[in-house]
């Protein structure tokens, strides 16, 4: 490894500032630096010059603003799970960060590195994207914001742009009798990558009909990908059995995953029916006692 600088800035345009003058390529945006430290250690990357975010108070903070949850891009991932009403309003995103490695990793793991790391395999980003979240993202050309669903392009790679980084993610509300659910698959049974992760969100009626759905499905893809057909399998029902086995097969249809040492095509796809089903039918559970 080359010499590194360091710089830990204090506010936005700063840190905007340092990445626009890095030569391309050269610069890494560190929040939490669970994944970047073990990158840099294994010789997968080797950056001239590191940027650590955490002293800029827009990327620390959480907070209810303007009809969403605000939550900083590098604020640790433990201070999040205990935000007041995370878990009440956006279960299955606290259930999705709660599996973000040990403990101790959570002291400094964030969703914005989880959503910057751009793993196929990353549990939150599911999460993220059947809520509606968008992405804050600041550059030298102002503040922008984007889709999670459209933030990840591929394995290691996203929207970002030179002198871009991301600054917090926006988490719309949920609205009555809307809930949410996040499901994964691991070969171990904790600290594991996912083979299979599922992320359901419904709205139900008063009579407990679904009127609007969506389904994500991680690991299974290049990307998260989100699965319509298993959306309106579930609109329109009480989401009884049938309707899950419709919504669970439609999962099973989108699926593009690889063999690997975790699982093959064919048992990801199986899972991620199951995992499906499971998912849909916890979020309608708790959609029901919603108001």
């Amino acid at each position: 490894m080359e010499s590194m600088h360091y710089e830990s800035p204090a506010t936005v345009a700063e840190a905007v500032r340092l990445l626009s003058d890095a030569p391309p390529g050269s610069a890494r945006v560190l929040a939490g630096g669970t994944d970047l430290l073990v990158q840099m250690r294994i010789g997968r990357i080797d950056p001239a010059l590191i940027v650590d975010v955490k002293r800029i108070p827009e990327t620390r903070g959480v907070a209810v603003r303007d009809g969403a949850l605000v939550i900083g891009a590098s604020l640790e991932t433990m201070t999040l799970r205990r935000a007041p009403d995370l878990e009440k309003n956006f279960p299955g995103l606290a259930e999705a960060a709660a599996l973000i490695g040990s403990d101790q990793i959570q002291g400094r793991a964030s969703l914005g590195g989880n959503l910057c790391n751009a793993s196929p395999a990353a549990d939150t980003v599911p999460a993220l994207i059947v809520l509606g979240a968008q992405a804050e993202i600041a550059g030298p050309e102002g503040t922008r914001r984007v889709p999670v669903a459209e933030f990840v392009t591929g394995p290691g790679s996203t929207v970002l742009g030179r002198g871009e980084f991301l600054v917090s993610l926006h988490v719309p509300l949920p609205a009555p009798r809307s809930a949410d659910a996040y499901l994964r698959l691991i070969p171990r049974t904790e600290m594991d990558i996912a083979v299979v992760g599922s992320a359901v969100s419904v709205t139900l009626d008063a009579g407990g009909t679904c009127t609007a759905a969506r389904v994500v499905l991680g690991a299974v893809a290049p990307t998260a990908i989100e699965v319509p057909e298993a959306a309106a399998a579930l609109i329109g029902s009480t989401l009884d059995d049938a309707a899950l086995g419709r919504a669970g097969q439609a999962a099973t249809a989108a699926c593009n995953p690889i063999n690997d040492m975790r699982g093959t095509v064919e048992y990801r796809r199986k899972v991620a029916a199951v995992l499906t089903r499971r998912a849909a039918a916890k979020a309608a559970e708790r959609a029901a006692g919603r108001n």
